[in-house]
């Protein structure tokens, strides 16, 4: 007899009936809903009455996929998260048709902090560049969501148990990678146009464009163009700034294959 697959697990614990069919990978969805994501529900915590207040926001992620969000100390939620730093954001990529039988959203929980790394900064801006009219306001912070639980779901019977280390990436030795995010998307961005509409259009299927790059880490690079946005996952984990040359290279090579 062939054990069955484990029971879908909530953030606080709670196991819940039934299980995901085989072909549902938690794990990649949750990482691709996570990157690609522009837009959030933000749940904080009403300090007073202690009811759940959920607004809307804009998010990036840091490079290890941490949720990054900016938000002014006169909305309320940012008062509640000065109060109670517990929060939630969902983030879901929505699909034609019914949303709750064929998107993907991911819940993700933890404690609200305030970040004030610069390189987390610049890719915030660079996922929101009209957020730069005000990010530096002296009433806006930004702020790193310290995950403590995720909850994927793909729809219905689609939910999976998933560990936040499955989904937040490990750093360690990608010291170099990370100091030369910023050179790397830049250069991308005034050299290689061709190369990143290549990689949007032939290799993820999306319109033509001015593609941007927003962000890279060892796992794959942000791209956006408009209102839409993709993912471009590389085939292996990139730790140097050498190996993330030689990858994107042959990525290109590949997109122009298809021309």
């Amino acid at each position: 007899m062939t054990e069955s697959a484990p029971a879908a697990i909530t953030p606080r614990g709670l196991e819940l009936g039934g299980s995901a069919p085989d072909d549902f990978e938690p794990v990649a969805m949750a990482r691709a809903t996570l990157r690609k994501a522009r837009i959030a529900a933000l749940a904080t915590l009403d300090p007073t009455s202690g009811f759940p207040l959920a607004t809307l926001t804009n998010i990036a992620t840091d490079v290890d996929g941490s949720p990054l969000f900016l938000a002014s100390k006169l909305s309320l939620h940012t008062r509640n998260i000065e109060a109670d730093p517990r929060i939630s954001v969902l983030v879901s990529s929505l699909g034609r048709g019914d949303p709750l039988a064929n998107s993907a959203r991911l819940s993700v929980v933890g404690r609200a902090e305030h970040c004030t790394d610069t390189n987390a900064k610049r890719r915030f801006l660079a996922r929101h560049p009209k957020a730069k009219l005000y990010a530096d306001f002296p009433d806006f912070s930004l702020f790193r969501l310290s995950v403590l639980g995720l909850h994927p779901n793909g729809g219905f019977a689609r939910a999976g148990a998933i560990a936040v280390d499955e989904v937040l990436l490990d750093l360690k030795g990608c010291e170099a990678l990370i100091a030369a995010e910023d050179g790397a998307v830049a250069h991308m961005n005034d050299d290689h146009a061709e190369a990143l509409e290549l990689y949007a259009t032939k290799l993820l299927g999306l319109p033509e464009g001015r593609w941007k790059a927003t962000g890279l880490d060892p796992e794959g690079l942000d791209l956006v163009y408009g209102d839409e946005n993709g993912r471009l996952v590389f085939p292996e984990r990139v730790t140097d700034p050498a190996r993330l040359r030689q990858v994107l290279v042959m990525l290109a090579q590949q997109a122009r294959g298809q021309i």
